[in-house]
């Protein structure tokens, strides 16, 4: 049973020069880490890269990468201003951790018990959320500080990634379960 979600600071966009379009990103090496990475770099036209965050420093120092998309954290603990000179909070996806409690130990807790559980459950999602968005304006900041410009997504480039990801779930939809597509259906309700 699900008990709260937290997410990530959002995902943006980092590049050495400004993307205002789609376009922008034909031909650039793209590091790609799964599979959903590759289907985007594939839809811009770019080449999808597998590189690890460890190696990202690495990656665009020596060209085998020339674009990414990461949250602000992994961007600033990657020391981003050394290799790159763009960021775009493009919040592209919120990963999230879910804390889970096995439902049958749950359902023999007393009431009241079950209600602190869940009380402090909501609390932790609220802190977790601000603590979230707390990191990413921090994160965002030691980046900006360090030289890296930050630059918002223009109309065109929200537009562009907005269509490839209606593409996207397209394509995912084709595939989906029953299930998966009634929670969808739930979500975007």
């Amino acid at each position: 049973m699900p008990l709260f979600s937290v997410p990530w600071p959002a995902q943006g966009l980092y590049t050495n020069g400004e993307i205002k379009t789609v376009d922008d990103l034909a031909g650039l090496r793209f590091r790609a880490y799964n599979a959903t990475l590759e289907e985007f770099a594939a839809a811009v036209n770019a080449a999808p890269v597998q590189v690890e965050a460890p190696d990202i420093p690495q990656a665009f120092a020596t060209g085998q990468v020339q674009a990414m998309i990461t949250s602000p954290s992994t961007g600033a603990n990657s020391k981003a201003w050394d290799f790159l000179s763009h960021y775009s909070p493009i919040d592209a996806w919120l990963p999230k951790n879910i804390v889970v409690v096995n439902k049958r130990v749950f359902d023999k807790l007393s009431p009241e018990t079950q209600s602190a559980v869940i009380e402090a459950a909501a609390a932790a999602e609220t802190r977790g959320w601000d603590m979230s968005r707390a990191e990413a304006a921090e994160k965002t900041k030691v980046m900006a500080d360090n030289g890296v410009a930050i630059v918002p997504p223009s109309d065109e480039l929200t537009t562009g990634l907005q269509a490839i990801g209606a593409t996207m779930l397209e394509s995912w939809k084709a595939n989906a379960s029953e299930s998966a597509m009634a929670i969808l259906d739930a979500y975007q309700k």
